[in-house]
């Protein structure tokens, strides 16, 4: 065998005096080399990784691959940041602290890495363990944020309450302007006297590009409080200046009746709302209570409004207001809470969606006339339950709840409607 630029010779008889020559030729063509991929190609690929796995083993496998990769996986890696501990919590901020001590103003951007990187800051799971652990986490929180200048999502964990001083240190940055949403923040509100100094309202003000906000109150309930209904006091302020949150289009006022907050809420344009969720006090008049009239004021383009009222002990119910569909022309999606409204409406509504805490004969009475008026009703949910799994027997499905729940199913079928249960599922047969 002899090879030539131009191919492979085999020798049948290398010996023999005139052997011949064959021409060896592949049974597949050559292959061509690959053309290497560009690394927006790459960075989009180890995204999706990061995204559908999402866990730290995966990210540090991604880093320790090559340099390539580590160039393409760091910036996805800090971007969404997801922490579980007040141990790791401390580290992150000492890391981000450190390598901003190292940067110089020689740099072509101003802003240190990785900190610049940090788009989401995920800290729901950090357990409330005390008092000293929840100032050392609003420490951390005051001097991390400053860190963080391109930071659009922060969400926490409402146990733990942010201090004046850390919510200044979130607002009061020049890049404010990034976030776009904030979940889990526990507020605890102070007489509507002092809205002027709330810290809350002076965040808000920063933060005109908000699209999300999930706010717990942690204030008294107003059952345990005095009202004197005959001091309306001036609603709003004269000094008032209205906050400016065009984009926000999913709002949270959980635990909360009255606060300067929601009355700044109240007395500000927001153009972009379409999901609202609230716990209802329509039991107290305005102005001691602003749940009812906030519903009022901006229901006209509402698609989703939920009635909640959290889990706690006593749980404290409040009834809610009748006239939600007729001031909520536009809803898709509404959630009732206990007490469920004798709801009144005159001509028909668009509604889709409608969620109740659990079903009960003397519910379905009050339903049955509404729903000839919701022409568009396709789901009625159950919110606190949930079918039998498979394999239970006939009896305990027809009794209590269980049973009521498919003697709903039933009635809902012949008009169309599906009855699903807490996780949205249909009945398991």
């Amino acid at each position: 065998m002899s090879s030539s630029h131009d191919g492979i010779l085999l020798l049948p008889r290398p010996y023999a005096r005139r052997s011949g020559k064959l021409l060896l030729l592949p049974l597949l063509p050559s292959p061509q080399p690959l053309r290497p991929l560009p690394s927006e190609v790459w960075s989009e690929i180890v995204a999706y990784v990061l995204l559908s796995e999402g866990t730290a083993e995966i990210a540090s496998r991604l880093l320790r691959i090559c340099k390539g990769f580590t160039e393409i996986a760091l910036p996805l890696v800090y971007a969404r940041v997801d922490l579980s501990t007040i141990l790791s919590l401390e580290r992150f901020q000492k890391r981000l602290h450190s390598a901003e001590q190292k940067w110089d103003s020689i740099r072509r951007i101003p802003y240190s890495t990785p900190g610049r990187w940090v788009q989401a800051l995920e800290l729901s799971k950090l357990a409330f363990t005390g008092q000293a652990a929840a100032l050392q986490f609003d420490s951390i929180l005051t001097s991390l944020f400053p860190l963080v200048p391109f930071l659009a999502r922060l969400t926490l964990n409402p146990s733990f309450v942010l201090s004046r001083r850390a919510l200044a240190s979130l607002g009061e940055r020049d890049e404010a302007v990034s976030l776009r949403s904030l979940q889990g923040i526990s507020y605890v509100f102070g007489p509507m006297a002092l809205w002027e100094r709330d810290p809350f309202i002076g965040l808000l003000r920063n933060c005109i590009y908000l699209e999300e906000l999930d706010v717990v109150g942690q204030g008294p309930d107003p059952a345990e409080l005095e009202f004197n209904f005959q001091d309306a006091g001036d609603f709003p302020p004269e000094s008032f200046k209205p906050l400016n949150l065009q984009r926000l289009k999913t709002l949270s006022l959980l635990s909360m009746f009255s606060s300067p907050l929601m009355m700044a809420l109240l007395f500000s344009s927001l153009p972009s709302l379409r999901k609202l969720m609230l716990t209802p006090y329509d039991d107290i008049p305005y102005p001691s209570s602003l749940v009812s009239r906030f519903i009022s004021v901006h229901g006209e383009m509402l698609q989703s409004l939920l009635l909640l009222t959290p889990k706690s002990w006593p749980t404290r119910l409040h009834p809610s207001p009748r006239t939600l569909l007729e001031i909520s022309p536009h809803l898709r999606h509404l959630s009732l809470e206990q007490p469920i409204p004798a709801l009144v409406l005159a001509g028909t509504h668009p509604l889709q969606i409608l969620s109740i805490p659990r079903p009960t004969s003397d519910l379905w009475h009050a339903l049955e006339t509404l729903l000839l008026r919701l022409p568009e009703l396709r789901v009625i949910r159950t919110r606190d339950v949930r079918w039998l799994r498979i394999g239970m027997n006939s009896r305990a499905q027809e009794a209590g709840v269980q049973g009521e729940m498919r003697e709903w199913s039933k009635r809902l079928s012949r008009r169309g409607v599906r009855l699903l249960d807490a996780d949205w599922s249909d009945a398991r047969d």
